[in-house]
């Protein structure tokens, strides 16, 4: 395998900073374990962000949600680890992350955390 999980989200410059626009981003393979069982969650992970003077950079987003994977957290808490990571790389202007879980124990849960 040529790459690996990883922590480090990396970023570029922003190339329309004097205009307000939104990016979304849609990973339908996010997993993680349930931090009591060990079992795997799935989901569908949401990213949508308007940028200020920085964009993250797509493999390395990659990388960053694969290297949940082997983890147990609960949903509310990666749900807002994401977003809060994502804030501190890029200062945006605003940020939503939604965590889209699917049924575990006859429930779906969907988490959103937003920014500001």
């Amino acid at each position: 395998m040529t790459t690996v999980p990883s922590k480090d989200l990396e970023w570029f410059t922003n190339p329309s900073p004097q205009r307000d626009y939104q990016i979304r981003f849609e990973c339908p393979e996010f997993t993680c374990l349930c931090p009591r069982t060990g079992q795997p969650d799935f989901a569908t992970v949401r990213v949508r962000y308007v940028p200020d003077e920085r964009c993250v950079e797509l493999k390395s987003l990659k990388l960053y949600l694969w290297s949940f994977r082997d983890e147990g957290h609960f949903h509310e808490a990666v749900t807002n680890r994401i977003l809060d990571d994502l804030v501190a790389l890029l200062a945006p202007r605003s940020a939503v992350v939604e965590g889209d879980f699917q049924v575990r124990g006859g429930i779906r849960t969907v988490v959103e955390a937003r920014h500001p």
